[in-house]
């Protein structure tokens, strides 16, 4: 089993519509596959119009095996299951910080899937936290998508400093650039001096409007409108990241 999140300091950067796509290629060619909507916010749940139960929280989230096995949910798409988020997400920092060995609670409680997934796919909230910390461990690849600003950039390296400082695997994360707008000079120039160098894949995401468009569909975009150039364009992400498999 492969592990990826989908993270960032920054929010809005396109992490729910990689992670829903990534996956959804990922069930055709390699199931089955399972998405962890770690988000409160609930969007990669949304777009595949699911609901968690009315009794399940962070909470039983935290205790894992059973309480998580039982809410894991089949979407409308073969070999895609969900774990869906929980608005109670939203205290999983709180509640992680009263575990012993917070960092590793995420890796333990996944341990037991192992033998169900061939990928789980983590899609994280935005911010450095101790939830951010617990997914660091539990994965194998982290996908950090950047709008080719340099704000943008300027989260990235300190998401590696942060790596560098606690003494974490920085060959984990790997950086692509999403939102891309060909006609906007600064977002050429960035992508063109970093997109396949010091680990950042090559292929980018354009920005489109199908993508914004999901919300609307809900469903992924590689599954609906699979010839536009923002499904392509996932669609060789995801060739290079098996490519780059650790």
């Amino acid at each position: 089993m492969k592990t990826i999140a989908l993270y960032s300091i920054k929010g809005g950067v396109g992490k729910t519509a990689t992670a829903v796509n990534l996956s959804f290629l990922a069930s055709t060619i390699k199931p089955p596959v399972l998405i962890c909507d770690l988000d409160p916010q609930g969007a990669s749940s949304f777009y595949f119009r699911i609901v968690p139960n009315k009794k399940y929280n962070s909470a039983k989230f935290l205790k894992g095996s059973k309480k998580i096995y039982d809410n894991i949910k089949g979407t409308d798409f073969e070999q895609l299951d969900l774990l869906p988020a929980d608005f109670s997400y939203r205290n999983l920092d709180i509640e992680l910080g009263e575990e012993k060995n917070p960092q590793k609670k995420l890796k333990n409680n996944i341990r037991e899937l192992s033998t169900e997934y061939e990928f789980i796919f983590f899609d994280c909230p935005p911010n450095l936290t101790l939830l951010s910390e617990s997914v660091f461990a539990a994965s194998d690849i982290i996908l950090v998508p950047l709008i080719p600003t340099t704000l943008s950039l300027r989260t990235y390296e300190q998401l590696v400093n942060f790596f560098k400082e606690n003494n974490l695997d920085t060959k984990k994360i790997r950086p692509f650039f999403t939102m891309v707008e060909q006609r906007k000079s600064m977002h050429r120039e960035i992508v063109d001096a970093h997109s396949g160098k010091d680990r950042f894949f090559s292929q980018s995401i354009p920005y489109n409007s199908e993508i914004e468009k999901m919300g609307i569909y809900r469903a992924p975009l590689n599954a609906i409108h699979p010839h536009t150039p923002a499904a392509v364009a996932y669609k060789q992400l995801w060739n290079e990241l098996i490519e780059n498999m650790p």
